[in-house]
């Protein structure tokens, strides 16, 4: 059987029950979960999934927990946080990845402190994916380093370039840099410089596109955009609030007379394929790239659909061994560089 993935089963707003009944159903569907938390309630919620006895999930204890109101500095005292548990059983080999829905900056932390960073790597990022015209794109840093340097840029072009090949079997894809123009001239002294960076990559093992516009992200016009993490979780957080608002407003306009609630029935299908497209939980994680392991960070709010589908991501990254092929093209990098 495959190495399992750790979860923090205590994190997120809802605490156990969704963490369980998303790690149920990954193992169901072939992937083994280690649940990391208070042992006497994990067991007591897996009781009530029928047949759960019989899955691949195993049980480890962890005394504490960081709260979503807590300062994620915490996690250097606190050995025993779910979190930290967690993250260990990556770094000794006993998980292939770690997974929570929990303290987002605690989750980073955790991971950057017990798994350290690929060589090459000055600070990771928040790699996550966003619906768009034929798919998706991928965007980071969506939210880990909110001040950084131009270097970082380069970086996680090649971070992400690897990981849509090896992961998702995108084949040389399209790297942009978020800023307020296509032209190369526009944007910040940081952008300016990164831009100089990125060209320089180019062909390189980073195949670079050049500036891009918000609107782009949405338009697919690349398949990974880069910004600092500032930048990135407001796009992130605006497009989630944005889709919301608009099915909002359609929900309002079929209901708001007979004629437009019988179109409603008509289109109500195609409508649920959309929300399907828009909804977080459809990914149900975000990657922390540029540690030496897999850690993957998901909404507090997270239902068990997206526990599972994180689960699920977090085991197919593994599959495709994607620690150690970025390791290897940071080697070749400095190797060639």
């Amino acid at each position: 059987m495959s190495l399992p993935v750790a979860l923090d089963a205590m994190g997120g707003d809802h605490g156990a029950p969704p963490n369980v009944e998303g790690a149920v159903q990954a193992a169901r569907a072939g992937v083994p979960v280690i649940l990391v938390g208070d042992r006497v309630k994990l067991h007591a919620e897996l009781g009530r999934h029928a047949g759960s006895a019989g899955l691949p999930i195993e049980v480890v204890e962890a005394t504490d927990v960081i709260g979503m109101d807590e300062h994620a500095s915490d996690v250097r005292s606190r050995t025993q946080a779910s979190i930290n548990v967690a993250s260990r059983l990556v770094k000794e080999g006993r998980a292939s990845a770690v997974v929570s829905m929990g303290h987002s900056g605690a989750t980073m932390a955790s991971a950057l402190l017990t798994l350290g960073r690929i060589k090459g790597v000055e600070r990771p990022a928040i790699l996550t994916h966003l619906p768009a015209k034929g798919g998706f794109t991928t965007l980071l840093d969506a939210g880990a380093n909110a001040d950084v340097k131009a270097t970082y840029y380069a970086q996680w072009a090649r971070l992400a370039s690897v990981y849509l090949k090896v992961v998702e079997d995108r084949d040389n894809p399209t790297v942009g840099l978020l800023s307020i123009g296509e032209e190369d001239h526009k944007g910040s002294a940081l952008v300016l410089e990164a831009h100089g960076l990125l060209r320089a990559l180019h062909g390189r093992g980073v195949n670079f596109h050049g500036n891009v516009e918000g609107r782009d992200i949405f338009r697919n016009t690349t398949d990974i955009v880069v910004t600092d993490g500032f930048t990135g979780n407001v796009v992130l957080k605006l497009a989630e609030g944005e889709a919301k608002v608009l099915f909002g407003w359609v929900k309002e306009a079929l209901q708001s007379s007979l004629k437009s609630k019988l179109g409603g029935l008509l289109v109500r299908g195609a409508l649920r394929g959309l929300a399907e497209r828009m909804d977080p939980s459809t990914y149900g994680a975000s990657l922390l790239i540029g540690v030496r392991g897999l850690a993957f960070i998901g909404h507090g709010s997270a239902d068990a659909r997206a526990v599972k589908n994180a689960l699920l991501r977090a085991a197919r990254a593994h599959e495709a061994n994607l620690i150690p092929r970025l390791e290897a093209a940071f080697t070749e990098q400095q190797a060639s560089s």
